[in-house]
């Protein structure tokens, strides 16, 4: 049987190493925390209310840049943002 080559990035092959190297660690109740992440995702999607924010010219590019860099639209990154910080994962430095 012939191997097929994969075409991985960077960031895939240094996950392949890492998972080579036996780093991963299986989750204990994978089913239960399956349903705990379909369940933040469904309530993270499901948006319900609109709101209109002022905030200056400035913080609005950085947030569009660090948009751009994570691959999302820019008010998928906020209201993901905001919904970390209101869930508590998100904390605030300093």
């Amino acid at each position: 049987m012939k191997k097929s080559k994969l075409d991985l990035d960077q960031e895939e092959l240094q996950i392949l190493r890492d998972f080579e190297r036996g780093e991963f660690e299986s989750i204990q109740d994978f089913q239960k925390e399956k349903k705990e992440l379909e369940e933040a995702a469904r309530s993270t999607l499901q948006k319900d209310k609109r709101i209109n924010i002022r905030i200056s010219s400035r913080d609005l590019i950085r947030l569009q840049m660090q948009a751009a860099r994570e691959g999302v639209p820019y008010q998928t990154y906020i209201a993901s943002s905001l919904h970390k910080l209101v869930s508590g994962r998100l904390k605030e430095i300093g």
